[in-house]
């Protein structure tokens, strides 16, 4: 069975003292509240929250009109769509790769690669810029104005003339990409940390599958379509999803939902419950102090956070693998004269590493839960959701060294460098799910977008930048070389792994955000219980 990583007592959080403490989060209150009480907000038997005279609707006593409350099969229908949103999202990214050698004959250049380092490099900052934003103003709106303003960008490409209008479209399409950290904030608004393991699981399979999925099909559409074709079909999956999103989808963040129920209660006579915004007006809240704190909190998490900067550099280079072999199967598969089709078939042994990875994840989840199940979920920390991570990330450094030996072309079978890329596609998709769902567990719902936004970041920033060393490298240093270079770099950023799993309850007792969410979780706990047990009284 798993190890289970026990929480010593030293992390544990001071006493509060007798005086009244400063509020620093929406919960800090909770423990001056008199749970007995009921109260105008038609809420009997929630703790009554009283702030200068004003009733506070939060997750506490407004719970059952969260998404925390959706049905379970609410609860996955959401977590699918948006799922397929961000596969959508990743298949522009990979799928551009196969217009490349045909913008360069059509237009008559060199640079037509430049797109897809464009579009990742922006996207990296499309995550940053977003993420903030579905924390202040909804999920379901930002995602929509992501998806539609993707969809705006494609026929600029499309029907482009000359280059830079494909080039223009690209660096729009990538700065209007919520990506993958929109996504993990909606599965933190639904589940609590000790449910959401599956639910983080589901998500990273379909993000990371998006980018194989467009390397799948990216062959077969540049070598019997129009390159035009290209981004037609970008277009059409997109709007497919977001028509699906905007239609079946509802908002999910707990803060405008509950800012929702207290403006339909005031304006039924009761007029002094408000959300956790509570009376701040919009143009408060779009003050340049307040879009400043709001636009600089995840590259400050990204930049200060121990846990976000190594596991987003970890996670963001095993990324980068991955787009450096859709720039290098072209040299590397050459060399067995592969067509077009042939070089697309060959991302299937990436998906078969996704769903070994996918799939070894269930007994390790099925464990914690049972852990819960019987009372002992307190011997679980946000660590232990790195142990089997312990044992497959070493599959990236081990993949990369194998593939050293056999990516030389023949006398070799060209299916040996593809034995390789399961090891190394396993390892991609564990990296990816792991970090993410230790980051969504260490920082919470209330963060969870802008922590996860780092390592969306890191993941973009990287791949784009491997398509400009990607080939220039594997000439001058051959294929052999170049692979050898990768398992270096590999092998160190797979060191942080080990450290945060042994010592990540000492590096987050020193974040300021770890710990008042850790804090903030503990009174939601205990008041729920409280409520429950009333409840059980009353009736």
């Amino acid at each position: 069975m798993p190890h289970t990583r026990i929480e010593s007592n030293a992390s544990t959080v001071p006493a509060t003292p007798d005086t009244e403490p400063k509020h620093r989060g929406p919960f800090d209150h909770i423990e001056h509240v008199n749970t007995a009480s009921t109260q105008s907000t038609g809420l009997p038997g929630r703790p009554k929250i009283e702030l200068g005279g004003v009733e506070q609707l939060d997750e506490i006593n407004g719970y059952e009109y969260t998404a925390y409350n959706f049905s379970t099969g609410k609860k996955w229908w959401i977590l699918t769509v948006v799922a397929l949103c961000q596969t959508s999202m990743n298949f522009n990214a990979a799928v551009y790769s196969n217009a490349v050698n045909p913008l360069n004959e059509y237009y008559g250049i060199t640079r037509a690669r430049d797109g897809m380092a464009a579009f990742l490099i922006t996207y990296a900052f499309g995550c940053e810029l977003w993420a903030p934003w579905s924390e202040e103003f909804g999920r379901w709106i930002i995602m929509q104005l992501s998806l539609g303003l993707i969809n705006i960008w494609q026929p600029l490409a499309a029907w482009s003339t000359n280059w830079n209008m494909v080039l223009a479209s690209r660096v729009l399409g990538g700065f209007s990409t919520a990506g993958g950290s929109v996504t993990l904030g909606m599965v933190a608004d639904m589940f609590d940390p000790e449910e959401q393991q599956y639910a983080v699981l589901w998500a990273s399979f379909w993000s990371c599958i998006g980018s194989v999925i467009g390397g799948i099909c990216g062959g077969p559409i540049e070598q019997y379509l129009s390159w035009r074709w290209n981004f037609y079909i970008q277009l059409m999956f997109g709007l497919v999803v977001q028509l699906i999103h905007a239609l079946t989808v509802p908002e999910t963040r707990s803060t405008v939902m509950l800012d929702r129920k207290a403006k339909q209660m005031r304006k039924q006579n009761r007029t002094n419950v408000y959300g956790p915004n509570g009376s701040k007006s919009l143009r408060q809240r779009l003050s340049w102090k307040e879009v400043k704190k709001t636009m600089w909190r995840p590259y400050h998490m990204l930049l200060f956070e121990p846990i976000v900067l190594f596991l987003s550099l970890l996670s963001g280079f095993s990324d980068a693998l991955i787009f450096s072999f859709l720039e290098s199967y072209g040299i590397v598969f050459g060399q067995w004269n592969f067509n077009a089709v042939q070089f697309s078939l060959a991302m299937f042994a990436l998906l078969i590493g996704y769903c070994v990875a996918y799939f070894s994840f269930f007994p390790v989840i099925r464990h914690h839960n049972k852990l819960r199940k019987n009372g002992n979920a307190a011997r679980l920390t946000p660590e232990s959701r790195l142990w089997w991570l312990l044992f497959l990330a070493p599959l990236l450094p081990i993949g990369l060294f194998g593939s050293a030996f056999v990516v030389t072309g023949p006398p070799l079978p060209w299916i040996a460098p593809l034995v390789f890329a399961v090891l190394i596609g396993t390892a991609n998709m564990a990296i990816y799910y792991a970090t993410i769902d230790y980051m969504v567990a260490a920082y919470g719902g209330k963060y969870a977008a802008s922590a996860t936004g780092g390592n969306g970041f890191s993941r973009d920033l990287l791949a784009g930048l491997c398509a400009f060393y990607t080939g220039p490298m594997y000439k001058s240093l051959g294929t052999q070389n170049s692979t050898f270079l990768l398992f270096g770099v590999s092998f160190l950023v797979c060191i942080p792994v080990y450290v945060f799993y042994w010592k990540g309850p000492q590096v987050r007792a020193r974040s300021k955000w770890a710990e008042k969410v850790k804090v903030e979780q503990e009174k939601m706990a205990r008041v729920r219980g409280e409520i429950v047990a009333r409840r059980q009284q009353m009736a």
